[in-house]
């Protein structure tokens, strides 16, 4: 907007000397004044005056008490106007009081500080949040279509499997009746074999019984048939088969369908709790990782022993490579054992009561960073001898089952060198690392397809992103560390920025964990570590 005393410097002019654009204004007697003027229309000592810039003239409010003065100063204990006249009086003679131009200005830098962060910083954040609303609700309908689409699926193999077995057992009837039938056919040809012999037994008894030929009649007693018709032949007993419900049990019924995990809905605390806070044994400490809830391992770059901690900060266990060089990075088996990356002799070994045995010895390449995955296979950063390249590789046991680097244009996925690749594998199966020399969290598939890459919340596109810590929780949530930031981000799988952690003492966060109760471990580099509660 273009200033008013430059629009109208035609008619605006010092009105005691009419000198053109008057920079000054004395608020009381409603008079422009150049910079020569006001010492002459401060000498006139008839009555006050309260010289202002002359873009801020017209400041000055009239006194609520003395309605011929206008208020030069603040009451800051009561925090009204007051003018000369209320300065003097006993009312506000103990009272602090501040010309009222600074406080104006004052209160015009702190409006223009809150404009500036309401435009910059907050409002964008809400905007962001009001996008991730709507790619929230959308996720709920593809969760729920989803979750159907699985259940009318189990519906079908359920109602394909009742169908077969309903089929198999009406052939199982059919069967049956066809036996049934066969021994009533057979039952039936031998009646019918035997009723004509007994009608001609019968016409030739009758016969008999009319002849007086005495040896004709007496050859009977060696020919008599009765006994052998008696019996009827072919004679079987029946026991018919008989369908017995089951009685339908729903609660059988829904074993066999499945079941649905339940909707857990969590939010994010404002202001992480700390729990715990420990000063460890390194002097640098690096990388920290939860054994169970109440146990954890540490390594850093000061020594080559790891050291495994409880809560109350009790040293419970101190482990020596077995090379004699300090480890790279430590990770927790699935079965509790400890895994670790030896840089120097390419190795990646394994902690077993008192054992070490070396699992993986590399050629051409160094281990750098590693994480246990859900299966109980490995995960490995490493990089080549010449550090021109980097790759991630999943071993299964001491056998090499993938390997990943390189995303569908062909384009390395990872910075080459050993830069800080901390990982982990989310509860999706995505790897998460955490590329502190690209800037940007990777995250690729179980397969090793690119999904995203997070260089930062949208809302701050020109801050400098320098993730160096990784973990994941159960809902899902990356948390990665910003060690020169000195905050840690939490970012949904799909990459959408929560909430920072930043409130916590968060001096210099390098290796992060998560144990089972979605409690955070961070590891701090002067030796610390912090359990911080982050959902409520």
């Amino acid at each position: 907007m273009e200033d008013p005393m430059y629009s109208l410097q035609d008619v605006i002019q010092c009105d005691l000397c009419e000198t053109p654009v008057p920079p000054k204004h004395c608020d009381i007697c409603h008079i422009h004044l150049c910079k020569a003027c006001v010492r002459k229309h401060l000498s006139d000592e008839s009555k006050h005056h309260y010289i202002v810039p002359f873009k801020l003239h017209g400041i000055t409010p009239k006194c609520a008490r003395h309605s011929t003065e206008v208020c030069t100063q603040l009451c800051t204990t009561c925090y009204i106007p007051v003018c000369h006249l209320c300065v003097a009086s006993s009312e506000h003679e103990q009272h602090t009081k501040e010309d009222i131009l600074n406080w104006f200005e004052t209160i015009r830098e702190i409006i223009q500080k809150d404009l500036q962060d309401l435009e910059k910083s907050i409002y964008p954040k809400y905007q962001e949040a009001a996008t991730n609303i709507q790619v929230q609700r959308a996720d709920v309908k593809k969760c729920s279509q989803k979750l159907t689409t699985a259940l009318d699926k189990q519906g079908e193999a359920l109602h394909t499997e009742i169908d077969t077995i309903i089929r198999e057992m009406k052939s199982e009837i059919d069967d049956m009746d066809a036996q049934h039938i066969a021994a009533i056919d057979q039952q039936e040809i031998a009646i019918n074999h035997t009723i004509p012999e007994i009608t001609q037994v019968i016409l030739d008894l009758k016969r008999l019984l009319d002849t007086s030929d005495f040896c004709l009649v007496s050859e009977y007693i060696y020919t008599s048939r009765t006994e052998e018709f008696r019996n009827l032949p072919a004679q079987f007993q029946v026991t018919l088969p008989a369908f017995t419900p089951q009685e339908i049990n729903r609660e059988q019924i829904h074993q066999q369908i499945g079941s649905l995990s339940e909707l857990a809905i969590t939010f994010l605390l404002d202001e992480p709790r700390i729990l715990t806070d420990i000063q460890t044994e390194h002097n640098r400490l690096y990388s920290v990782s939860c054994l169970n809830d109440s146990e954890f391992w540490t390594c850093g770059y000061d020594d080559y022993i790891m050291r495994l901690y409880n809560l109350q900060g009790e040293l419970l266990r101190s482990v020596q490579t077995k090379s004699g060089h300090n480890s790279y990075d430590i990770a927790v088996t699935r079965g509790g054992g400890l895994v670790y990356t030896d840089y120097w002799d390419r190795s990646i070994n394994l902690v077993s009561g008192t054992q070490i045995q070396t699992l993986i010895t590399l050629q051409g390449w160094r281990p750098l960073y590693l994480c246990s995955t859900a299966s109980g296979d490995l995960l490995v950063i490493m990089d080549s001898e010449d550090d021109y390249e980097t790759k991630l590789v999943r071993y299964s046991s001491s056998t090499q089952k993938q390997s990943i680097q390189w995303d569908d244009q062909g384009k390395p996925l990872y910075t080459s060198g050993y830069g800080y690749k901390n990982l982990s594998e989310n509860r999706n199966f995505d790897i998460c690392v955490a590329d502190i020399d690209a800037g940007a969290v990777v995250v690729v598939s179980a397969a090793g397809k690119l999904r995203f890459r997070y260089t930062g919340p949208p809302s701050t596109p020109q801050e400098s992103f320098r993730p160096h810590g990784i973990s994941t929780d159960s809902r899902g949530n990356i948390l990665t560390s910003d060690g020169y930031k000195h905050r840690i981000h939490i970012i949904d799988q799909d990459g959408h920025f929560l909430r920072y952690i930043n409130n916590c003492g968060l001096l210099g966060p390098c290796g992060l964990c998560v144990d089972a109760r979605d409690n955070l471990f961070v590891a701090k580099y002067t030796g610390k570590v912090k359990k911080l509660q982050y959902y409520k």
